[in-house]
């Protein structure tokens, strides 16, 4: 289905190019029309297959075993890096941010939206929310840390873990709800 939406797109954008041009003085919109009617069939296509693809069972499991092993390993290494952070050069922090959290978050964010689709959009938005700040938190952290603030660095890795470890407990809560 998803193919054929793409050649559905890619047809209609030839033929409303051949419409426009055959007639140098007159466009033929009649053809140009139906071009766009295809090519807006085409996009209709894609994206409904796109969405059932999303919303598939199997899909939807995978994603949300994702986010829940991607948040404990961020809350871990959230755990780790804040117990080192008096023995770690302020400096360094941003470079042990970018090895331990890079992976884990792209995870999630890749895979968040399955909440939404197993279990509600307020669900969503609670497990959201505390991601969000952490994720702000972290990246205050990496931000203090290219700067040399060590003050700053030290506390806001404190309040980045809270908010992981929270996202995290959430998304377990929510496991255990249904």
């Amino acid at each position: 289905m998803k193919k054929l939406g793409y050649l559905m797109i890619t047809l209609s954008f030839l033929a409303g190019s051949l419409a426009a041009v055959v007639d140098k003085e007159q466009v033929r919109w009649n053809y140009f029309a139906l071009a766009l009617v295809v090519g807006i069939a085409g996009v209709a296509f894609v994206r409904s297959s796109g969405l059932r693809e999303s919303r598939s069972e199997g899909k939807l499991a995978s994603n949300m075993q994702s986010i829940e092993a991607s948040l404990g390993r961020i809350a871990r290494n959230m755990a780790e890096l804040n117990a080192e952070k008096l023995s770690i050069n302020t400096y360094d922090v941003r470079h042990r941010i970018d090895e331990l959290f890079t992976d884990d978050l792209n995870t999630f964010v890749e895979a968040r939206e399955s909440i939404v689709h197993t279990y509600s959009l307020t669900a969503y938005a609670d497990v959201m929310s505390s991601f969000a700040a952490g994720e702000r938190y972290l990246n205050r952290v990496w931000s203090a840390s290219a700067d040399g603030y060590i003050d700053e660095v030290n506390a806001y890795l404190d309040k980045a873990q809270a908010q992981f470890v929270e996202s995290h407990d959430k998304v377990r809560r929510l496991k255990t709800m249904t």
